[in-house]
């Protein structure tokens, strides 16, 4: 049952596609509104903005048109930009800034750490940026360009500068008009995911309303008719929320107002306008579910912002969409957007995945380039994050952890009980970490729920990665010697990690010892864990070492994904897809009753008497 698309004049037409309107009442208004980059460096970083010096030439030009977007509601719209510069050189670049005005009037205090001996004239970096020779072959003899960028709405005008100097001297040459969207503050970037209990949806977005400008919440109607409306809580966080740079510098942007409404009491597989409320926990149908890790963003307009950075990345995204009616939750378990401390990033990472997150469960783990900082309480002592140490994750998406900073949880999807490992946290045994996961392993009903997933970012189990190689551990260091006996214990069926941008299969495995023969049709007794890696989602990808370990089935190097099929209590299957054509090139299946989870395995038996 669809939904109406426009409440007031200004919700977006996007939202057509999507299952509930998120609305906001205005109390005052009284109205309803409802060139290449190394690879594994942030292109942004690449971009000295503080070194920026004055050269404006008032025989250069840059112009961008339209200057309004969005008039029909829409979140996404192409701009055209137009390049006239007297000195043309193949350094020559186009940054889109927003806030448009991006003078040293915006800057805030450096840090020490920077040592910045003065304040720059620019001290936020672009959202994005072309060079402007792009798709411009006579540029370097006319000095005239046409460049196209796709914009999104976040919540500021945007302006368009041409430099010179290249990326690590730049010099301002030129600025264009601004360029804004109808409604810059609009609610937008739906995000769907499961609550803490089994009959509860969330819906997260993102708008440029406060609570003190307007009370959001959101406006359902079930299949039966009835109109209900769920309040919504409102967040966001602020440059000092960050933890080091650049998150707290160059790469500050503000990220807008993040809204979470709980719609509760929802019955099995109601369908809500166009997504459907979870299974009960046990209940026996037809359950999909996809898993990656490690997608990052990219640019439908070309920008060189992630030429070879995030390469895959579109590829996934789009033949997730493709196949949208295929599947039911989707898991992505670390490395999202991988903005490193460009805090714009968030929003174009959120608005590249909204037609997937509006219809489906949207989950999501932590990885290191959300949360690894020094001396913030991670387990890895990296800066891989930038600075952001969580904090943009932990806002931006909702997940059922009893605590947010502590990334780990369990999640039940019918026949399925999920449990989500932190590994940017300690687990190892006597944590707190650790206990969880033991809890979370401990209590599923097999006989409900007989398919038990463990998932976490890095490899806590086996990879054949080229670093994992050569370090002679084949393994996150300290992984699998602290988990696999929990993993033996409460017969986990398979592991899932990212991290490492391939795919791999692992045989069932206890020890480093394969303990089944069979390839791909597994049956009877859980007598090993299968571990694999999906962290081939987008990012650039990673080499294996040149012979497989015995225990390694299959391996590609390539951007895919998986997918888990429970088709009932006894029969499971999984599929690698690859992302370029979505087509099956690794498979296997598990077919076992209740017995057969019950059944005694090395360090998996019940103690026992010999009473009578």
């Amino acid at each position: 049952m669809k939904g109406s698309s426009s409440v007031g004049n200004h919700l977006l037409k996007q939202q057509n596609m999507i299952m509930i309107l998120m609305l906001f009442w205005f109390t005052k208004l009284g109205m309803v509104l409802g060139h290449n980059h190394v690879l594994g460096v942030q292109p942004l970083s690449k971009i000295a903005i503080h070194k920026t010096l004055l050269a404006l030439d008032n025989m250069a030009a840059i112009a961008a048109a339209p200057t309004l977007l969005g008039i029909s509601g829409e979140d996404t719209a192409w701009v055209t930009v137009k390049v006239l510069n007297p000195m043309p050189s193949n350094d020559d670049w186009v940054g889109v800034f927003s806030p448009a005005k991006f003078d040293s009037g915006n800057c805030a205090p450096a840090p020490d750490s920077i040592g910045w001996q003065e304040t720059p004239y620019i001290c936020q970096a672009p959202i994005k940026y072309k060079f402007a020779n792009h798709d411009n072959s006579n540029y370097l003899k006319t000095g005239a360009a046409v460049l196209k960028f796709q914009l999104i709405n976040q919540r500021e005008d945007f302006s368009f500068a041409l430099f010179s100097g290249g990326l690590s001297l730049p010099k301002l040459v030129a600025v264009s008009k601004n360029v804004r969207f109808f409604n810059p503050k609009a609610p937008v970037y739906p995000r769907l995911a499961l609550g803490k209990s089994w009959d509860e949806m969330t819906v997260t977005w993102t708008s440029g309303y406060d609570h003190r400008d307007a009370i959001p919440f959101v406006e359902y109607v079930s299949n039966g008719g009835e109109v209900r409306r769920a309040p919504a809580g409102t967040l966001t966080f602020n440059r000092n929320s960050m933890c080091g740079e650049p998150a707290r510098t160059v790469g500050w942007r503000d990220p807008g107002f993040i809204h979470t409404s709980f719609l509760k009491n929802l019955w099995p597989n109601l369908r809500t306008f166009s997504f459907k409320a979870p299974p009960f926990p046990g209940q026996n149908s037809l359950q999909r579910v996809i898993i990656f890790g490690d997608m990052g963003k990219a640019e439908r307009d070309g920008s060189n912002e992630y030429a070879d950075y995030q390469p895959g990345s579109l590829n996934t995204t789009d033949r997730l969409i493709e196949d949208l009616a295929n599947y039911d939750i989707v898991f992505h378990i670390g490395d999202m957007p991988y903005a490193n401390g460009y805090i714009s990033q968030w929003d174009q990472f959120t608005a590249q995945v909204q037609e997937i997150s509006a219809r489906v469960p949207y989950m999501i783990a932590s990885g290191n380039h959300e949360r690894d900082w020094p001396n913030t309480g991670s387990f890895y002592d990296t800066p891989d994050s930038g600075g952001e140490c969580g904090v943009p994750a932990e806002t931006m998406y909702y997940y059922p952890a009893e605590n947010k900073a502590k990334f780990w949880y369990k999640a039940d999807y019918g026949m399925f009980r999920f449990c989500i490992a932190d590994s940017e946290h300690d687990w190892r045994e006597g944590t707190e970490q650790y206990k969880f996961i033991e809890h979370c392993l401990a209590t599923v009903d097999r006989k409900q729920q007989p398919w038990l997933i463990f998932a976490a970012h890095r490899p806590l189990g086996y990879s054949s990665n080229s670093w994992y190689g050569m370090e002679g551990s084949f393994e996150e260091p300290m992984g699998r010697e602290s988990l696999q006996k929990l993993w033996q214990k409460y017969k986990v069926d398979i592991a899932f990690y990212g991290h490492v941008h391939n795919y791999e299969r692992v045989c069932p495995i206890y020890q480093n010892q394969c303990v089944n023969e069979e390839k791909t049709h597994y049956s009877g007794t859980v007598n090993g864990t299968i571990h694999v890696v999906v962290g081939g989602g987008g990012s650039h990808l990673s080499d294996f070492v040149a012979s497989p370990p015995v225990w390694s089935i299959y391996r590609d190097r390539d951007f895919g994904f998986g997918k888990l099929t429970a088709f009932n209590h006894s029969y499971l299957m999984f599929e690698y897809k690859k992302s370029s054509d979505g087509l099956v090139y690794d498979y296997f299946t598990i077919h076992r009753d209740y017995r057969d989870v019950l059944a005694c395995v090395h360090d998996g038996c019940e103690k026992i008497t010999s009473a009578t």
